[in-house]
């Protein structure tokens, strides 16, 4: 028996256009996308239904500091899906301050490839 076809509109970020784009899929596989106006679009759709990421942005504690967090984010966009993971392990760190603004906090964060950075001076 086959699954039935599905359609997903993402909203396009590539751009200020925002194209609405529809992904029709079937048993996960993209059939076919409409509404995007560039490759870049529709790239960017492909990789939304396929395999989301997102740029993390948090804080650590931060020791010794004028303030006690930290605002951090991660170096490159992580699996939307190991968000919360990402948060739990951001829960146990800490740093000492001075911090200066791209220093790696956390290196190869979860094994992703993706450092967790300093996004200010502290």
């Amino acid at each position: 028996m086959s699954g039935a076809q599905t359609k997903r509109t993402i909203t396009c970020t590539v751009c200020p256009t925002g194209c609405e784009i529809g992904v029709y899929a079937k048993n996960g596989e993209i059939e076919r996308m409409e509404g995007y106006a560039c490759k870049r679009g529709r790239d960017y759709a492909q990789g939304e239904f396929l395999h989301p990421v997102r740029i993390l942005t948090s804080t650590v504690r931060l020791l010794g500091g004028a303030e006690p967090l930290l605002p951090v984010r991660s170096g490159k966009p992580v699996p939307k899906e190991k968000l919360f993971d990402f948060i739990a392990l951001l829960r146990s760190v800490s740093v000492q301050a001075p911090v200066r603004r791209g220093q790696v906090i956390v290196q190869n964060a979860l094994g992703t490839g993706a450092d967790i950075i300093a996004s200010c001076d502290a």
